[in-house]
């Protein structure tokens, strides 16, 4: 006959091996989000809709400012950076050729200062028609930009078509090439 006190104390076996179970199961979570982390990009909530109203002043004494009212008549890139952005500058061979292919980019300069602008400028090349600074980043959050680069694709109505996020690689242009081509319907 069993003691039923000693049988009571000891619990049944599988809780032994419960604690053991508990700390695999973290590990296996822990390990997934390591191999599979989440996604940094922080997309814009505005796709779809229309650019807020703005009407930035000139961030560039070659340049004009850019306001809402520019986003009228066909599609066009709005491309938001600045000349403390090392991506930035990475992506500016890309930029010069969507301006080769003729698409017409607008900038929106994210709290910069002329001199360091037209610096970056003379350096990287100007591939903008129209460059707005932003000082405050205003417009920057009121499109739901989360930092720099992002280019979005503007359509004639002055709706928010497509986002891009980061740099904008050689492998990038033929898809901004076809948003705006779609941008057009």
């Amino acid at each position: 006959m069993s003691d039923p006190v000693t049988e009571t104390a000891k619990g049944p076996r599988w809780a032994l091996w419960l604690p053991l179970g508990l700390f695999a199961a973290f590990v296996a979570l822990v390990m997934i989000g390591l191999f599979r982390p989440a996604s940094k990009d922080v997309a814009s909530r505005f796709v779809g809709q229309p650019l807020p109203e703005f009407n930035l002043p000139a961030a560039s004494d070659d340049r004009p400012g850019l306001s809402r009212a520019d986003f009228t008549g066909k599609p066009r890139l709005l491309n938001v950076f600045a000349s403390w952005c090392v991506p930035c500058a990475v992506e500016a061979p890309q930029l010069a050729a969507l301006k080769d292919a003729g698409v017409e980019i607008h900038g929106v300069a994210v709290r910069d200062h002329k001199p360091e602008l037209a610096a970056f400028l003379a350096r990287n090349g100007n591939p903008f028609a129209r460059i707005g600074a932003d000082n405050l980043s205003v417009v920057q959050v009121g499109i739901g930009s989360a930092g720099v680069p992002e280019t979005f694709v503007i359509d004639g109505k002055g709706v928010i078509r497509h986002q891009h996020i980061g740099v904008i690689t050689t492998d990038d242009v033929p898809k901004l090439l076809a948003k705006l081509r779609e941008a057009e319907q």
